[in-house]
């Protein structure tokens, strides 16, 4: 764009020139002709003085016509010649703004790209780091600040919400544990009227109820933050643990939990990829059917990635609402006890731990979720063995 500008700006300035060059050749035209008629005037040396003296007849208007023509032949050949040379500095002054135009666009889209690639690698999780550009005082500068800005700002915010959420969690467990207690104890001593024990359980549930969103807003908030204490940990405990736990609440719905566990070892935060397993057994067994079924399945692919998968049968869900059940306070189609954050938590513990998770429908119902996981270089000999040796499926 600005090498067009600049050529029909050139064009513009080189033809005035050469209308200008023009204009004064033809207002000086008097000299040239006065010249001309001089210089036929004067007498050759040869000449006699005798021959000098003698008169001659000149044809005036032969004279003059010829006179013009070629003052109009010199004046042609002078613009012609200066044509070429305004149309010879046009070319070499386009070239050199081009070469000059695209050095400074591809400086310019240079640290433009250095900004997209930076800001394409912030995220949620790193939003300590910033773009840092160096050069020239210029707009690609000033955007690069305004966003570094930007990103203080929206780390401030996020910092406090994290913060406000974890100490809030953490504040309410002391009254809901004294309140445990106090429901717990009287029912467990008899103490209370067989009128009032309904209400008392309804109240204990609710407690219930109340520690499990406080322990996924906690788990939640502590995955956000990004801050974790990395160990060895193996999926295949955290599953066989988490369907020991669900058993009872699976035998009370009628739900048949499968689990085929192999090694699958990785380093992680212990804690929260307990709750990240723990609430993927829990949401297959909430969000099912009466005589329904959960497998679920731990391995270690030949890529190394440790892997937990959980499937279970259930209402027919939407491929296109999948998304919205990862979203924090989101349930799915039927009304079951949670209050949606079971998927929320794992996926944004997943991501800290630079994993995935996949979600992907059933063709007669419920869904699969898979969490997958950067596994260990190496497996040792023991759990090779242990692949090798499965037994099969455990039923819980």
């Amino acid at each position: 764009m600005n090498t067009a500008v600049f050529v029909g700006g050139g064009i513009m300035l080189l033809t005035m020139t050469w209308l200008s060059a023009r204009h004064i050749i033809e207002s000086n035209s008097w000299i040239i002709v006065d010249s001309i008629a001089s210089t036929q005037a004067v007498p050759s040396i040869g000449e006699s003085t005798a021959e000098r003296q003698q008169p001659e007849t000149i044809d005036e208007s032969a004279f003059h016509a010829e006179t013009l023509e070629r003052f109009a032949s010199f004046r042609d050949d002078v613009l012609a010649d200066l044509a070429k040379i305004l149309f010879l500095i046009l070319a070499v002054l386009t070239g050199f703004s081009l070469m000059t135009t695209l050095w400074i666009a591809r400086r310019s889209l240079a640290r433009i790209g250095k900004v997209t690639t930076a800001a394409r690698h912030i995220g949620n999780e790193n939003l300590d780091a910033r773009l840092h550009l160096v050069g020239p005082e210029d707009e690609v500068k000033e955007l690069a600040d305004t966003f570094d800005a930007m990103l203080d700002r929206l780390e401030r915010s996020f910092t406090d919400q994290r913060r406000f959420t974890a100490h809030a969690s953490h504040e309410l467990r002391t009254p809901l544990t004294i309140q445990r207690a106090a429901l717990e104890i009287p029912l467990a001593h008899g103490r209370v009227p067989a009128g009032l024990q309904p209400n008392m359980r309804r109240a204990l549930a609710a407690t219930d109820r109340c520690e499990r969103l406080l322990a996924s807003l906690l788990a939640l908030a502590r995955g956000e933050s990004g801050i974790l204490q990395h160990r060895t940990v193996d999926l295949a405990d955290l599953a066989r643990t988490a369907v020991a736990d669900a058993k009872a609440e699976a035998e009370s719905t009628e739900v048949t939990v499968q689990a085929w566990l192999r090694p699958a070892v990785l380093s992680g935060d212990a804690p929260l990829l307990a709750q990240l397993v723990a609430n993927l057994v829990n949401n297959g067994v909430r969000h099912n059917h009466p005589g329904g079924t959960v497998h679920v399945e731990t391995r270690t692919d030949p890529s190394g990635d440790a892997r937990v998968t959980v499937t279970n049968t259930g209402p027919v869900v939407d491929a296109e609402a999948l998304p919205a059940l990862f979203e924090p306070f989101q349930r799915g189609t039927v009304r079951v006890v949670g209050a949606g954050l079971g998927l929320a938590v794992v996926r944004t513990v997943t991501t800290t731990h630079k994993g995935r998770v996949e979600a992907e429908p059933g063709p007669e119902g419920g869904i699969t979720v898979t969490a997958a996981f950067p596994g260990l270089s190496t497996v040792t000999d023991r759990s090779a063995k242990a692949i090798d040796g499965a037994e099969g499926p455990e039923s819980g």
